[in-house]
């Protein structure tokens, strides 16, 4: 009886498992912002990549984990990119990505989210909120959301009395689902 109990159990945390609904990316954009001698410096970085499994219906085993190549940004000086790849700021060769991994989701109303991320920067791994909407279009869904990190949480760079703590994220993401 208790083996009886067990494979229904199974059965039935399997079958809300595969329910999830599993967005490819389409299109995606990821943009920063971060002031610079007090004028807003901003760029983007290209090469995300994500598995999202995402259901409105059940927030709590949905789940996305996404990166993004750091080798790709792009703030349209090949000066200041090539900087910011070195190890003060992203120190690429050693860590490439960085990564987002969902803690958990909050819905907020029939379109607007909460989720909670793990984001990971130089091998430091922070909590961040990242209200977000979330848009269906028959078999196309938006994500599109923004969030602020402070940069020396990740070592990236120093102190400095010109370039602001502050980061801004902006994301993009468009997907076909099933």
């Amino acid at each position: 009886m208790k083996n009886i109990v067990l494979y229904i159990a199974l059965l039935c945390a399997t079958s809300v498992a595969f329910s999830q609904a599993k967005h490819t990316v389409t299109k995606s954009e990821v943009g920063y912002e971060v002031k610079n001698m007090g004028f807003k410096s901003s760029g983007t970085i290209a090469g995300f990549e994500a598995t999202i499994l995402f259901d409105k219906d059940h927030l709590s085993t949905s789940s996305i984990i996404a990166a993004v190549n750091i080798n790709t940004i792009n703030s349209d000086n090949d000066a200041r990119d090539t900087h910011l790849k070195k190890e003060e700021y992203f120190d690429v060769e050693h860590f490439p990505k960085v990564i987002m991994k969902s803690v958990s989701f909050k819905a907020k109303n029939a379109s607007n989210y909460v989720g909670t991320f793990d984001v990971t920067i130089k091998g430091k791994t922070k909590r961040v909120e990242l209200p977000f909407t979330y848009v269906v279009t028959g078999s196309t869904a938006v994500f599109k959301g923004s969030f602020k990190i402070n940069r020396l949480d990740f070592a990236v760079g120093d102190k400095s009395m010109v370039l602001s703590n502050e980061v801004t994220v902006n994301l993009n993401v468009e997907t076909a689902f099933k």
